[in-house]
């Protein structure tokens, strides 16, 4: 063999190799070129059901000139009322001379720096502002008792400005459409700033679940300590559906270091009860308790948004009271949160002079099916509790 034609197959094996090289590398790329997008569509996450930022035309403004409706206790003498779900105007009542007893006094709250927070979670009876009327209002009854009472002459001596005094008027409320938000577990990231500027940071988990006749809402909430979560407070709520919206039978209530407390809505009786007094109160439909309120905000606005043009009027049963909470519509605003940026309809029940100073917000979002993203309680001294949406799971039928 001569040096040319080992050279010259050297070459050969050289430029093969080189040619082979050349081809895997096109090769590559190739496969890189149609892999990339299927890659890429595979880890694409599916989009989600709700449109945070559905936008809808506020409705126009009609305020209210008549302050809300006061409710009162029932006289435990009285009669029971018939039940009221079906409409929310109870015939008037005499006035009563009974006195409603008063709220017992917290010893404690002042030395634990988290009974406030509690308090807040809770959203507390209002606080009566210096000065405030504190005496009881008139008490709302039943036609049979009104009825009774017509049909009684006076008593013996009684002045004529006694008995010429006209019965309360009575009790007026609005009836709503509704339209109820499917079920879902939320958790929210939860934030307190104290009147003197202490912070605190905790989260609170909520779950809303109904299958069209009957509900159930639960809600926990703790505040992180350190290394520790401390549980301040647990809500629980359930009850039937009806043409006014929730219909709450039982409302429990736990905070911590406490015993757990009832508020039932005997529908057969017409009234409310408490496990914590003696007290009780007529019973009109589209009543609420503090856990219920959120969703059934959410569910008039789903049912038709010209609801918020003018105020609204839920009657709210608490620990050992019952109030009309009355909200109206702030606006539109967006909210920056874990979930991205979310268009809400922020709705407040802001302080009544007078009566109470405490102010409640809560954002429901449209797109969202109106579930409520964000709730505030301001307190009379300033201090912010703030509970903020980071995660919601739907369940059971997802609907509209």
């Amino acid at each position: 063999m001569t040096i040319v034609s080992f050279l010259s197959r050297r070459r050969r094996v050289l430029a093969l190799c080189a040619a082979t090289a050349a081809l895997h590398v096109v090769t590559i790329d190739w496969l890189g070129s149609r892999l990339g997008p299927q890659q890429s569509t595979a880890v694409k996450p599916a989009p989600s059901v709700m449109q945070a930022q559905l936008r809808l035309a506020l409705p126009r403004r009609t305020a209210s000139s008549e302050p809300p409706p006061e409710v009162k206790p029932v006289d435990p003498a009285a009669p029971a009322a018939p039940p009221a779900r079906r409409t929310l105007r109870p015939a008037p009542q005499p006035q009563q001379s009974a006195v409603a007893e008063p709220a017992a006094q917290d010893s404690g709250a002042l030395s634990d720096p988290l009974a406030g927070i509690e308090q807040a979670l809770a959203a507390p009876p209002e606080l009566a502002q210096p000065g405030a009327a504190s005496a009881p209002a008139a008490v709302q009854s039943a036609p049979d008792a009104a009825q009774a009472a017509a049909a009684t002459p006076a008593a013996p001596g009684a002045s004529d400005k006694q008995a010429a005094e006209p019965p309360p008027a009575p009790l007026s409320t609005r009836r709503y459409k509704v339209d109820l938000p499917p079920s879902a577990d939320f958790e929210m990231e939860l934030k307190r700033t104290d009147a003197n500027g202490t912070k605190w940071s905790g989260v609170a988990h909520m779950s809303w679940q109904t299958d069209g006749s009957k509900y159930k809402v639960a809600m926990e909430a703790g505040i992180s300590m350190l290394v520790a979560r401390v549980n301040l407070l647990v809500l629980g709520s359930e009850g039937e559906i009806d043409d006014a919206g929730i219909a709450p039978l039982k409302f429990t209530e736990k905070r911590r270091g406490r015993s757990q407390t009832a508020t039932h809505f005997a529908r057969s009786d017409g009234r409310i009860t408490f496990s914590a007094t003696e007290r009780s109160y007529p019973l009109l439909a589209g009543a609420q308790d503090k856990a219920t309120v959120p969703f059934q905000l959410g569910a008039i606005g789903r049912a038709d948004v010209n609801q918020f043009g003018s105020d609204i009027d839920i009657l709210v049963g608490d620990e050992k009271d019952a109030s009309i909470y009355r909200f109206l519509l702030v606006g539109e605003e967006e909210l920056d949160t874990q979930l991205g940026r979310i268009v809400t309809w922020h709705l407040a029940r802001p302080p009544k002079p007078g009566s109470y100073s405490a102010r409640l917000d809560i954002w429901l979002a449209p797109g969202m099916n109106w579930f409520p993203v964000q709730i505030r309680n301001t307190e009379a001294n300033g201090a912010l509790t703030t509970q903020t949406i980071t995660k919601i799971t739907l369940s059971g039928n997802a609907g509209k």
